[in-house]
This record gives C-alpha cells, sequence and structure tokens, in this order.
C-alpha cells in the first residue's frame, strides 16, 4: 500500500473540504442538542394527554429513529456523500426486514387496534379461548396474563384480535348466575324464599337489583330453579361461594332434597337425619360503597321538587283568597242627588 499516495489523498480532501467539516460539526452539536429537547418536549406533551403509556412509548420510539435516520442522512449530504444510493438501500433492506418478520409486524398492528380501541386495560381479568387470567402488561407485540394457578402466559395480540375476549372486568358490577336442582316433590316456593333468604343475608350482593329465583325447568330427574344476583366485580367469587354452601344447608335445613343422577328403589323404615349447621344466617352487613346519583334519581328529585313548589304556591294562593273572604265588603257611596 502506498501510504504517501493515501495521506495525500486525506490532506487534499480536508483542505478542499474544510467549510463543509466546519458545518459538519456545527450541524452534529446543533442538531444533537435539538434532538434530545425535542424528544423530551415529546414525552411531556404525551404524558398530558389520555393516549396508553404503551401507545406513548411506541409512538416515541418511531419518531426517534424516523428523526434520527434523517438527521444522519442530512450529516451525510453535507461532507459530499451521495444519499441516492443510500436512501435506495435502506429501503430494500426495510422490505427485506419487513418479510422476514410480517408476523412481529402483524402483532404490532393489532397491538395498535388493542390499545386504540380500548379492548382491555392492565389488571382486568379476561378469558381468551381456553386461558383466562389477569393481565400484568400489554405492549405492542405480547399480551402477558397470570392464570388464577399463577402461571405467567404471554399471547400474541394476533391471537387476541382474532378471537372472542371476555373481559369480565370491564364493568363495575357483575351478575352472578346459579342453576338448583331439586326433587319433583319439593315445594316450590319454599325453595324460592330459601335461596332468596340466603343471596339477602350478605351484605355484598346488592338489593337494587334484586336477587331473583325461579323455576327453569322440568328435568329427567329433578325441578331446576335458576337464581341469580348482582355484586361488585371484585366480590364475584366470594359471593358465589357463599351463595353455594349457604343455599346447601339450608336446603338442608328445611328439608328440600336434592336428587342424584341415578335410580333409586329403597324401602326404608328408619328416620332419615339430615345434619346441618343450626346457626342461623348471618344479620346482613351493608357493604360501604360511594353513592351514584343515577339519572333516574336526579330526574326523581327534580320532580319531587317541582311538585313541591307547586304545593306551596298553591297554598299561598287559597291563604290569599281566605284573607280576602274575611275582609268586610266596603259599602257602596251614596249617589249624589
Amino acid at each position: 500500500m502506498d501510504w504517501n499516495a493515501l495521506w495525500t489523498t486525506i490532506k487534499d480532501f480536508f483542505s478542499n473540504n474544510v467549510w463543509n467539516i466546519v458545518k459538519f460539526f456545527a450541524v452534529l452539536v446543533i442538531g444533537i442538542i435539538v434532538l434530545k429537547l425535542l424528544f423530551t418536549g415529546l414525552r411531556k406533551i404525551f404524558a398530558r394527554t389520555k393516549m396508553e403509556e404503551v401507545a406513548q412509548n411506541f409512538l416515541l420510539t418511531v419518531i426517534r429513529f424516523l428523526l434520527w435516520l434523517v438527521f444522519i442522512l442530512i450529516l451525510l449530504s453535507i461532507i459530499g456523500v451521495q444519499i441516492t444510493g443510500i436512501v435506495t438501500a435502506l429501503s430494500a433492506a426495510i422490505l427485506a426486514v419487513g418479510m422476514a418478520l410480517k408476523d412481529n409486524i402483524s402483532n404490532v398492528a393489532n397491538g395498535i387496534v388493542i390499545v386504540a380501541n380500548k379492548m382491555f386495560k392492565k389488571g382486568d381479568f379476561i378469558q381468551i379461548g381456553d386461558v383466562s387470567g389477569r393481565i400484568i402488561e400489554i405492549n405492542f407485540l405480547f399480551t402477558t396474563l397470570y392464570t388464577p394457578d399463577n402461571k405467567r402466559v404471554t399471547i400474541p395480540n394476533s391471537t387476541i384480535v382474532n378471537n372472542a375476549v371476555i373481559n369480565a372486568g370491564a364493568n363495575p358490577k357483575r351478575r352472578v348466575d346459579f342453576t338448583f336442582p331439586v326433587a319433583y316433590e319439593s315445594d316450590t316456593e319454599l325453595v324460592k324464599k330459601t335461596v332468596l333468604d340466603v343471596m339477602k343475608s350478605n351484605g355484598k350482593i346488592y338489593l337494587d337489583p334484586e336477587p331473583f329465583c325461579k323455576l327453569k325447568e322440568f328435568a329427567d330427574s329433578s325441578l331446576n330453579f335458576f337464581a341469580n344476583c348482582w355484586c361488585d366485580s371484585e366480590d364475584y367469587w366470594d359471593v358465589y361461594y357463599y351463595v353455594m354452601e349457604n343455599v346447601f344447608n339450608e336446603f338442608k335445613r328445611n328439608g328440600i332434597s336434592i336428587p342424584f343422577a341415578q335410580v333409586e328403589v329403597r324401602d326404608r323404615k328408619d328416620e332419615v337425619v339430615m345434619p346441618y349447621d343450626k346457626k342461623p344466617l348471618p344479620e346482613r352487613v351493608e357493604k360501604d360503597r360511594p353513592q351514584e346519583e343515577t339519572l333516574v334519581t336526579e330526574i326523581k328529585k327534580h320532580y319531587e321538587a317541582t311538585r313541591e313548589k307547586i304545593r306551596r304556591k298553591k297554598s299561598q294562593k287559597d291563604d290569599e283568597m281566605a284573607e280576602e273572604g274575611e275582609r268586610p265588603k266596603e259599602e257602596p257611596a251614596e249617589k249624589q242627588d
């Protein structure tokens, strides 16, 4: 290698492009400062919006990549590098990477759909196919959740968008459904009363909407009663297990039989003893929950206020008429001759 020729080339380059080099370093320093200030400003602006955090991070990453790419191309053009070939090469590289990572790009697109439509949020309990659990993380590739038995499950966003998603935590209230089979000889009114009494004894269960219990169907060996009640989403399983255990005990207390899925023929002479808990149902303890005034309540209040105002005006008018009736009428003046 001819080192003298190489050194001469380098000296010629710097001597011929001294102002371009000065401009390059000036733009480099100023550009880095401006970009850092711009990124800081964008992050503060996004933080003030109602945009999800995962969407903010994604947009900031895309904007940062594009701005740095444009900045580097500007620097190369300042020192005389032809950027047309570089842009063409970058386009080809991006196309190749896109083809290779098409599944991941699909997940990113579906992640944007999930975040934009607010299908669910961190902390919600969801079910997707045979998998159910509480969401702990949402990003633009995967959604991660913990199952009730503490397993960590990571689901691609494409799978979520292409399947039905059951979100149990979307609303503050949930309905708890039950089916109670009893023998055909059971007293239907007693069955309904027993189930409703158990539901009303728990302060976590709403009394409005009122608990419900009706005869649903005549099955092969039982009468099936359908019952439901409403509670806060966080209390769903507490309410479910409370009702199931106490209804079973109350059925035994009241002599209500639950039939088996079998045919029995027996002749018994002894008295059947059904053990049960002799303690009565616990006293209802109302759960403390913030009072929310609904539209119906506001209309009712307005209606009552209007009625009261009309009643007062009518009463005041009646009093005035009564006072006028008590006053002596003035004698008409005698006519002058």
